[in-house]
């Protein structure tokens, strides 16, 4: 898969339940088979899928997912039943009962998204570690300075006061799922 297509598969990662998901009709879609036949695979083989690796979205799960995306009426034509939700897990167990080139290429790029995510998310931790300690040093340092140095104390109180911003409040990133 080319990083074009990394992208836009990690823009079908969901947060539901505290968990990095993927929806059938996303993963259908991108094997290129019908979300009935992707359903009907699980189904044949649903001892490979246990709830930590695909559960089915609530009503309520699904009606707040569906405000955040572009999905069809059920009016229309469109669902009649809450989609599947496959975790990491699941979606690699996925390769082993859609057995085709094109869904073995697929399944690569999507592990490959998820590997990312997961890297995007342990740097952001590690920032934020980092500006913790950078700010128990500082606070050391004032704590052993003479008060002669006013002005420079209050330049160092302005930094931990922009630092303790930056750790209680972290720059907004894309929101995942809902």
């Amino acid at each position: 898969m080319e990083k074009k297509n990394l992208m836009q598969i990690k823009d079908l990662i969901y947060v539901i339940r505290g968990q990095k998901v993927m929806l059938d009709q996303d993963l259908a879609q991108l094997y290129g088979i019908a979300v009935k036949r992707l359903n009907e695979a699980v189904k044949r083989n649903l001892k490979r899928f246990p709830e930590d690796f695909m559960f089915q979205l609530t009503n309520e799960e699904w009606l707040n997912l569906r405000s955040q995306i572009a999905t069809s009426s059920l009016s229309y034509g469109g669902r009649r039943y809450n989609p599947f939700a496959f975790t990491e897990q699941g979606v690699s167990m996925l390769s082993s009962v859609i057995n085709s080139e094109w869904a073995i290429d697929v399944n690569i790029g999507i592990m490959r998204a998820f590997v990312q995510l997961r890297h995007f998310i342990n740097s952001q931790i590690n920032i934020t570690e980092e500006l913790a300690q950078f700010r128990r040093l500082l606070m050391l340092h004032i704590d052993n300075c003479d008060n002669k140095f006013t002005n420079y104390d209050e330049n160092i109180e302005h930094i931990i006061e922009v630092l303790n911003n930056l750790i209680e409040k972290p720059h907004k990133t894309k929101r995942i799922g809902f």
